[in-house]
């Protein structure tokens, strides 16, 4: 476990330094793949799900 909290906290400094710091969230969606990598396909799904707009609610240009 202290492996993914080492891994956690690099990935979380390299994104701050970039201006994009992790929300508790994204923590916990990276400690859940380190876990289980098995889980990839299913996290990867429900962030697709989580920022895909409805066609209905699209702007059109």
């Amino acid at each position: 476990m202290r492996d993914v909290e080492t891994i956690v906290r690099e990935v979380d400094s390299s994104m701050t330094m970039e201006g994009m710091p992790l929300y508790s969230e994204d923590k916990d969606r990276i400690r859940r793949y380190l876990l289980n990598p098995g889980s990839l396909e299913k996290i990867v799904s429900s962030l697709v799900e989580k920022h895909t707009v409805p066609i209905h609610q699209r702007k059109t240009v």
